[in-house]
């Protein structure tokens, strides 16, 4: 049986997890540096940015993980260390201070940096702010969360737990990223843990075919990050049989995964920058999953359908746009829509043209702030969700100043 619990990355057995303020943010009140250590080497597995401009902390983590193996992962906010001369030496520094100060090879270390593009990073107020950050590890899954938030407005953490040949298992995940979120890949960092005993090949697997449903549905402002990295951790300390191949247990153990990071998603594009609304838009109807996909992204990414769902304008003109200009083939003339919320269900869309619906029942229904487009292609059994959110004033102030 699945469920969600508490704890977040330190959920699992093994793990421990700390962040501070070491001094890279100027405000003070902020924490800037978080660590995630496991009591044991642990299979791990990534997933990275498609930018072709990645940051230095990608180039060093691919090459601690090429054999599968992770036992710590640390991650710095305020600065990406991305197109620095120097930022793969000063990527190679940080982990050589968490194996310092905690034993932990360097060479078993995922890196990450968020944060301003472009600027040096000195490694001096992560070197001072290490003694405290490893001295603190302990079950701080939520100081960890908070201190790898950028513009982000709440930290995000959860934790589910299952049952693998009768031993409960977890995944735990905290995860940052509100702006640049419109991936080939995810357009964020989240480190996932988990005790359950898996290899490293059949994680790597469970990940990148998961974040093609979940993650890659995900769009705040169709910009894609340098530095988006998910970084996956198998302690094995549940007891459970090693996973090996896609078997029962695999099929289990993916699903869990896929109810952490589409939880995940809900959080992020609920907290998009300057966002007042999560938008889910569900595909069903579609000829192929390929068909499902490519229109659901197509309406979460859409400025127009974004601007209309924040003034709460039923346009439903803008969702039919965006399906004819995916990439899909699909029949326009079968294609319905319906917008829903707590507030009620409004049909606005049928066949492909419109019908008369109550502009006051319409304006409640999109004035909650958790909206879902129901698109039905009425071609097929296939079926997808993306998740965004609504275009606001904020969105534009926020990154107008980012830098300064």
């Amino acid at each position: 049986m699945l469920k969600e619990i508490a704890g977040g990355v330190c959920a699992p057995k093994g793990f421990k997890a700390n962040g501070i303020h070491c001094g890279i943010r100027k405000n003070k009140i902020k924490k800037d540096l978080a660590l995630i250590v496991s009591d044991v080497r642990c299979n791990a597995a990534c997933v990275y940015t498609t930018n072709l401009v990645k940051g230095a902390p990608i180039l060093v983590t691919q090459q601690h993980v090429a054999d599968g193996k992770a036992q710590a992962v640390i991650v710095n906010s305020g600065n990406a260390n991305t197109c620095n001369a120097d930022g793969v030496e000063i990527a190679q520094k940080m982990c050589a201070l968490v194996e310092e100060y905690t034993g932990i090879s360097a060479e078993d270390i995922v890196i990450a940096s968020t944060g301003v593009i472009g600027q040096p990073l000195s490694v001096e107020p992560i070197a001072k702010g290490m003694k405290a950050l490893v001295e603190g590890l302990g079950e701080h899954s939520e100081a960890a969360a908070e201190a790898i938030m950028t513009t982000d407005t709440v930290k995000k953490e959860i934790a589910v737990s299952f049952e693998l040949d009768g031993k409960e298992c977890r995944i735990g995940a905290v995860c940052k990223g509100v702006g640049m979120i419109c991936p080939n890949m995810a357009t964020m960092l989240m480190f996932i843990t988990t005790d359950a005993a898996i290899s490293s090949e059949m994680l790597q697997r469970a990940i990148s075919a998961d974040v093609k449903g979940s993650l890659n549905m995900l769009s705040v402002d169709r910009d894609t990050s340098t530095n988006d990295t998910l970084a996956i951790l198998a302690s094995g300390l549940a007891g459970n049989r090693e996973i090996t191949a896609p078997d029962a247990n695999y099929r289990t153990f993916c699903r869990a995964l896929r109810t952490v990071t589409t939880e995940m998603c809900r959080k992020l594009a609920a907290d998009g920058e300057g966002a007042t609304k999560l938008i889910e838009c569900s595909v069903t109807g579609a000829a192929s999953l390929k068909t499902a996909r490519l229109c659901a992204k197509s309406v979460i990414n859409s400025n127009l359908v974004k601007a209309a769902m924040f003034g709460a304008d039923a346009n439903w003109g803008r969702v039919l746009c965006a399906l004819g200009y995916s990439g899909a083939k699909i029949d326009p003339d079968k294609v319905g829509v319906v917008f829903h919320s707590a507030a009620g269900d409004v049909e606005v869309c049928r066949g492909g043209r419109g019908v008369e619906f109550s502009e006051v029942l319409a304006k409640k229904v999109l004035s909650e702030q958790e909206i879902d487009i129901l698109v039905s292609l009425g071609n097929g059994r296939y079926h997808a969700t993306a998740w965004g959110c609504d275009l606001t004033y904020d969105y534009v102030k926020i990154n107008g100043d980012y830098r300064t």
